[in-house]
């Protein structure tokens, strides 16, 4: 029996400081996102002043260029309604999980579905409980339903361009991938921007609803990466995208390859 334990806490002890690290890791990379937006919660909540001037003095500059330039409204109505909204944006993310599920990259299309879907259901949760008031101006250039924070275009963009980047970064040249996570940033900071413009969201709703979609993003591909570990891949950086095997016929892990030795 002593041999028995001593063999039992020789690959135990392993085996529990990998997850004792995995558990610190993951706890430090969602608090990036966490925990400013915690700050940010409760800054709205109480109603602190220097934020409500900085949501105010944007929100009242931008209504008042909207409504001295039509046309420029217009492009960013078509941009917000259309190009970034929600529905597109979700669509492709469906799209891109049903290629994943086509391609037998199981666990890869449950990360995309389930980063979205657990998107859309914390944003709901959150302006639900936090009840705030969509800004309100005399001669409004746009209308939108529901309460205000987060923003739900912001979460949206955030957590769909993350998914997508991450997937279908393997299959782009090293020489372009700096483009894609360029493209990503500059089309979430485009959402944010029409929605405060638009006169729909403060400042402060697209900045909580990016925060709380790379907490989300976080946390999601954090539980992936560290299946990816414990099935034997190395820890590849982001810039491998999340699976860079993708690109093979089968990216499905063969059930009889060798795994590493435990301990």
């Amino acid at each position: 029996m002593p041999l028995l334990r001593r063999l039992a806490d020789r690959y135990r002890r392993p085996a529990d400081r990998r997850f004792g690290v995995r558990l610190l890791g993951a706890a430090a990379v969602t608090a990036l996102g966490a925990v400013p937006f915690g700050l940010l919660v409760v800054l709205v909540e109480t109603k602190w002043q220097p934020l409500h001037r900085v949501d105010a003095g944007a929100a009242g500059r931008l209504n008042r260029v909207a409504l001295d330039h039509p046309a420029w409204t217009s492009t960013l109505r078509l941009l917000s309604d259309h190009v970034w909204d929600p529905v597109t944006l979700r669509l492709a993310v469906a799209a891109l999980t049903c290629w994943l599920l086509y391609r037998r990259a199981w666990r890869l299309a449950a990360w995309s579905g389930v980063t979205a879907v657990a998107g859309g259901l914390v944003g709901l949760l959150v302006k639900l409980a936090v009840e705030r008031a969509r800004p309100a101006f005399q001669d409004p250039v746009a209308h939108a339903p529901g309460y205000s924070f987060p923003s739900g275009h912001a979460m949206t963009a955030t957590t769909s361009f993350a998914v997508l980047v991450l997937v279908l970064l393997p299959f782009v040249p090293w020489a372009w991938r700096p483009v894609c996570w360029a493209v990503g940033i500059v089309s979430v900071v485009g959402v944010c921007f029409t929605r405060v413009a638009l006169g729909v969201h403060w400042f402060s709703d697209v900045v909580g609803g990016c925060l709380l979609g790379l907490v989300v993003v976080a946390a999601t591909a954090w539980a992936f990466r560290s299946w990816r570990t414990d099935t034997g891949h190395a820890g590849e950086a982001l810039a491998d995208g999340l699976e860079p095997e993708i690109t093979d016929a089968h990216p499905e892990p063969d059930p009889h390859e060798s795994r590493p030795a435990r301990g």
